[in-house]
């Protein structure tokens, strides 16, 4: 379906809006979305409300987009990794630059903030979030349209990376951002896989689908068990365990995602209860993340560790913990963390720390509808409406949040 057809679409979710109601959102799988307000947005959609129909059109749009991408796999990257086996993912670190210092240019050297060309030869670290991302939006355009176009090409591009034999990628992540003449992989590669907690909202949101089979959860099940015992398990995946940045708060949020997606609440329980001893211990008395204000680009790290934080706190919601309201030993919470960020995310004040690149506002967006939401702080969707200028009405946040 082309962006052509939403407003046919639209005006025909009033007739349709029945037929998916409490007992379909029930089937789906929500972990990092909130579900009700899904299903409320989705309902005053079918109520022809206006205020929304700009953003819908563009989720159609982004999706119809997204049908275009894929499938793709690991066997398309042109190096094999250590391995021998190109269906071991592989990446380089992005920071990591020739040694201008030695002929062959090893060992790599750090240049924080400053992204390396060369890792775009590695396809694998490109397909990976756009595979995620092209999930979650097909997944959110089937729930909204009952359109199962999108539903299928998410089944089909999933199967291709994850499934199928001739092309699946292996359950491990052990040449993660790899920096070369110094190791072949390391547990920071971790961050690679942070797109896997969207993308399994997007699994949950094909639920209702004909296209998405019993055989296809089992396997994506599968895969996913197999993915989190190795995070668990291996030396790779134990090094990002002992992060003190927001590697680890990531890698929370990921095993959180795949332990609720396999079913396993027990272990959901430990992780959002390491999670709250992460946050205990990597906030200083001020309320910021002093791993993340040495970075060159200290804002946009300082949001992306509390966007991990969120996620959590958001999934822990399925398992009963009030990560939201929750006050660590040493008096730290995560509205602490929120609280810190507004005025600079507001514009009310000016960021002291380093940033060697502009920062895109718009990264704030996440944590000030989450500050709206849970801590009512009343002009923060404005200030979101505000930063994001004429696209404000088009903003998919339209559709995730009251």
């Amino acid at each position: 379906m082309k962006l052509i057809g939403a407003i046919i679409l639209l005006a025909s979710l009033s007739c349709s809006a029945g037929k998916r109601t409490t007992a379909q959102l029930m089937k789906t799988a929500f972990y990092s979305l909130d579900g009700k307000v899904l299903q409320e947005r989705k309902d005053a959609l079918a109520a022809n409300d206006k205020t929304l129909s700009r953003a819908y059109k563009q989720l159609l749009k982004d999706a119809d987009k997204a049908m275009d991408f894929g499938p793709v796999s690991v066997m398309e990257k042109l190096n094999n990794p250590p391995s021998g086996d190109k269906h071991d993912y592989m990446s380089l670190a992005p920071y990591h630059w020739p040694n201008p210092a030695t002929a062959n240019g090893l060992p790599y050297i750090r240049k924080d903030g400053q992204t390396n060309p060369e890792v775009k030869e590695y396809k694998d670290k490109e397909y990976l979030p756009k595979l995620a991302e092209s999930v979650y939006t097909l997944g959110l355009a089937y729930f909204f349209s009952g359109d199962n176009s999108y539903a299928s090409h998410a089944a089909k591009i999933l199967r291709v990376w994850f499934l199928d034999t001739a092309t699946r990628m292996n359950p491990n992540l052990n040449y993660g951002q790899a920096i070369k003449g110094v190791n072949e992989g390391r547990g920071a590669g971790m961050i690679d896989t942070r797109h896997l907690v969207k993308m399994i909202d997007g699994i949950g949101l094909l639920q209702t689908s004909k296209d998405w089979t019993a055989a296809d959860q089992k396997g994506m099940k599968d895969w996913c068990t197999q993915f989190l015992k190795w995070m668990q398990t291996s030396p790779v995946g134990r090094d990002e365990m002992d992060a003190e940045n927001n590697h680890g708060a990531w890698y929370d949020a990921q095993r959180l995602a795949l332990a609720l997606y396999i079913g396993d609440h027990d272990l959901a329980n430990k992780i959002v209860a390491n999670a709250a001893n992460r946050l205990d211990k990597q906030m200083d008395e001020q309320g910021f993340f002093p791993r993340e204000m040495q970075r060159t680009i200290s804002l946009h790290y300082s949001c992306f560790v509390v966007e991990a934080f969120i996620n959590i706190a958001n999934m822990a919601d399925k398992v009963g913990f009030d990560f939201w309201k929750q006050t660590t030993p040493r008096g730290h919470s995560l509205r602490e963390a929120i609280d810190v960020l507004k005025p600079y995310l507001l514009q009310d004040k000016e960021w002291k720390g380093e940033q060697i690149k502009p920062f895109n506002f718009e990264e704030g967006d996440i944590i000030l509808m989450e500050a709206g939401k849970h801590y009512q702080c009343n002009n923060c969707a404005l200030a979101v409406q505000r930063i994001a200028g004429e696209k404000a009405p088009r903003l998919r946040l339209n559709l995730l949040y009251n």
